[in-house]
């Protein structure tokens, strides 16, 4: 397992340096640039802010300047557009807001969604399966960026309920709309994976082998049947878990909570390029070691999985 999980963190290096390059090129291959508007800067102006920042440099040496500063001190640089701040400083702000209410996010998903698939496998059509499942669809046919002004239309301005924005230092009223907005669009989907897993489980050999033993339904479910259930879910859980920090760019605006996914937003419209790769780094980095933890937990809930 050890020699397994070192060469992933191997295969992971150069897989985060191409997404860099490749984001770099791309990035600077955009029209225009940070300090282009529609007022032009005097080209005196615009000479002297590409020198300070090092963009009036080839292509190769702003990249190369680009990885050394991450490699070696672990410097994203400054910002083009946020005066007196750097890029390490914007994501130390915004980042836990996000990882915040998207880890909330995805606890929910994961609870609801299992607990909905369980229930509708156990009950098969039966009113639970039904409500179950409809339920599911209800929620996964409402994505978040729809689901956000919904909830504020009803629990702020309808019934004053809520908070329509903020964070505030994450206080539960200001997270409970986030959390419920960004959670189910992934609902459906678990709870749809859980209850065809649970079924075909459920009619394995050995469930009937226990079952003829005369197990109680209890511990059939509990001891025999969860686990190979979960194992397709535990592979779509992993993504889901970067899909909701991405995925929070839209809970972000509607909600003004100061997460990361706002100052994503307005770097891409100001060509931040420094927030851009920055951010971007972040998320490619966080996909790869999720990855990597949906594999073991497989391997624990499989142990017939030997890497």
């Amino acid at each position: 397992m050890l020699s397994y999980v070192l060469r992933r963190i191997l295969v992971a290096i150069p897989t985060i340096l191409l997404l860099i390059v490749a984001s770099f090129f791309l990035m600077h291959l955009a029209p225009g640039g940070p300090f282009t508007s529609e007022r032009k800067l005097p080209p005196e102006v615009l000479a002297n802010l590409e020198a300070a920042y090092g963009l009036d440099q080839p292509l190769w040496k702003q990249l190369w300047d680009y990885l050394t500063n991450i490699v070696l001190h672990f410097d994203f640089g400054p910002s083009f557009r946020y005066k007196d701040r750097d890029v390490n400083d914007i994501i130390a702000q915004g980042f836990p807001i996000s990882l915040t209410y998207g880890s909330l996010s995805f606890l929910v998903a994961s609870v609801v969604g299992i607990s909905l698939g369980i229930t509708a496998a156990i009950r098969h059509n039966s009113w639970w399966d039904y409500s179950a499942v409809s339920l599911g669809i209800a929620a996964q046919a409402l994505p978040n960026f729809i689901m956000g002004p919904i909830l504020i239309l009803t629990f702020t301005l309808w019934l004053g309920w809520l908070p329509g924005g903020g964070w505030n230092g994450g206080q539960w009223e200001y997270l409970v709309m986030p959390v419920i907005a960004l959670s189910t669009s992934y609902i459906g989907s678990v709870a749809r994976i859980t209850r065809s897993s649970m079924l075909e489980t459920l009619n394995s050999n050995f469930i009937r082998t226990a079952r003829a033993k005369g197990l109680p339904d209890r511990t059939v479910i509990w001891r025999h049947a969860l686990k190979p259930s979960l194992l397709p879910v535990i592979s779509y859980l992993g993504p889901v878990f970067v899909y909701v920090l991405t995925g929070s760019v839209f809970v972000d605006l509607y909600f003004s909570t100061g997460g990361l996914g706002q100052s994503y937003v307005s770097s891409a419209l100001s060509r931040d390029y420094a927030v851009l790769l920055g951010v971007t780094i972040l998320y490619g980095g966080l996909t790869v070691i999720v990855n990597l933890i949906t594999d073991l937990a497989y391997a624990w809930f499989d142990p017939k999985i030997r890497y």
